[in-house]
């Protein structure tokens, strides 16, 4: 019989911010940026979030729900560092830690009993280790699957442990709304509903061959899940300690909104290769190469285009995604209107390289080297240590991730 823990750590931005300034505990605070700029919140206290602020919400619209809210810009590289701290905690434990993103994990502790005692021993071991080798709070959850573990962890919040033993998981889960379940947003939600499915022992009532008729195999992993097994999206996957949950991912994007709107080409290019280098990065740190480069464009009035482009050769490199998303932002961009938000999406996934359609073997060589230099430099000075000429006039404030570059646990670089 399986153990796994996952392990939440609670409003971790928040936490993070309050251990550099602890005036800050107990008040309302938004991590994201100020209050009236354009971003969104990346977190928000739980006394902010008494007065309906969320993760996604305009920061503006938080300052109207609460005035009185404090509101913090973030600072990525402070949550990186805390992250791999976390990470060292959980590897105390097991040996088979994943990280499904930069503040939880699942931690399989099958076959620790011995050496750390019950679950339950176990895990309030965890925690007060946690709390005292990083000064931070967590829920974790207890079960025979990933899918349990991380909705029982999301059930103990804040700061709680909750075990479901085994053979209870789906008398757990039938109370609960079917929205529990994740991958189940507000389109699988409202078709569930549609049909009188509310709870998830509803949905549990329902034979897979109906659901698999109404959902396709999407219905046999809601299933599946409604059964307290890992079915589907993130849980269909064997436990791995090199990436997340999923598979991967199936595509990496980075934009930007401007303070101000803007015609500018030089602004734009500069914003452009600032982004096509976050991508780049990312691409690297999951060992992929990607073939498709697309650019989103949003003018003042929010019309929103998108245009791709296959490339000749799936690539990682930061100039080859310069010059392509370039390409398409001249091609494609009507001079007349000013623009708002611009971005760049990646996709088409190889984990082989190809070779660079706009630099010869022997530049493209020097790249990979120097990219591989450039990235332990900002593994260990931070994500603004290091940039290309071509993209310093349009870097900005880094937005907060939930996994962002260099998260720990994830696979090696292949460059």
């Amino acid at each position: 019989m399986r153990t796994i823990f996952h392990v939440d750590m609670d409003a971790f931005f928040v936490s993070v911010e309050e251990i550099f300034d602890p005036s800050l505990k107990g008040k309302p605070v938004v991590v994201g940026g100020k209050s009236d700029e354009r971003g969104v919140v990346s977190a928000a206290s739980y006394a902010a979030r008494k007065f309906g602020i969320h993760s996604a919400m305009p920061l503006r619209t938080a300052c109207q729900r609460c005035p009185h809210a404090i509101f913090v810009e973030g600072h990525p590289d402070r949550y990186r560092d805390y992250s791999a701290r976390v990470h060292t905690v959980l590897q105390q434990f097991s040996p088979l830690v994943e990280m499904a993103s930069v503040d939880e994990a699942y931690v399989d502790m099958t076959g620790t009993e011995r050496l750390l005692g019950p679950p339950l021993r176990s895990a309030h071991t965890l925690h007060e280790t946690m709390k005292a080798e990083t000064g931070l709070n967590c829920s974790i959850g207890i079960a025979t699957s990933r899918l349990v573990a991380k909705i029982s962890s999301d059930q103990a919040k804040p700061n709680g442990i909750l075990y479901v033993m085994p053979g209870l998981e789906a008398s757990f889960l039938a109370p609960l709304e079917v929205r529990r379940i994740p991958g189940v947003g507000k389109v699988t939600e409202k078709n569930l509903h549609s049909i009188g499915i509310m709870r998830i022992g509803d949905l549990a009532g329902l034979s897979e061959a109906d659901l698999e008729a109404r959902f396709g195999k999407w219905g046999l992993a809601l299933a599946g899940k409604a059964q307290g097994l890992d079915a589907g999206g993130w849980f269909d996957k064997d436990f791995s300690t090199e990436s997340s949950p999923a598979e991967g991912p199936k595509s990496i994007s980075h934009e930007h909104t401007f303070d101000h709107d803007t015609q500018d080409a030089a602004q734009l290019e500069a914003t452009l290769a600032h982004l096509a280098e976050k991508v780049a990065r990312r691409l690297r740190d999951h060992a992929l190469h990607a073939r498709t480069i697309q650019l989103k464009l949003r003018y003042s009035d929010f019309t929103t285009i998108t245009r791709a482009h296959s490339l000749p050769e799936p690539t990682q490199i930061d100039i080859d995604l310069i010059e392509h998303s370039r390409r398409l932002l001249h091609a494609n961009w009507d001079r007349r209107q000013s623009i708002r938000l611009i971005g760049i999406h990646a996709s088409g996934f190889s984990e082989e390289q190809g070779q660079l359609s706009l630099i010869d073997g022997g530049r493209a060589e020097r790249w990979r080297q120097a990219l591989q230099a450039t990235d332990r430099l900002r593994d260990r000075y931070g994500e603004s240590a290091v940039s290309l000429g071509s993209g310093l006039r349009g870097k900005y404030k880094e937005r907060v991730q939930e996994n962002p570059a260099a998260l720990p646990g994830s696979g090696p670089r292949k460059v």
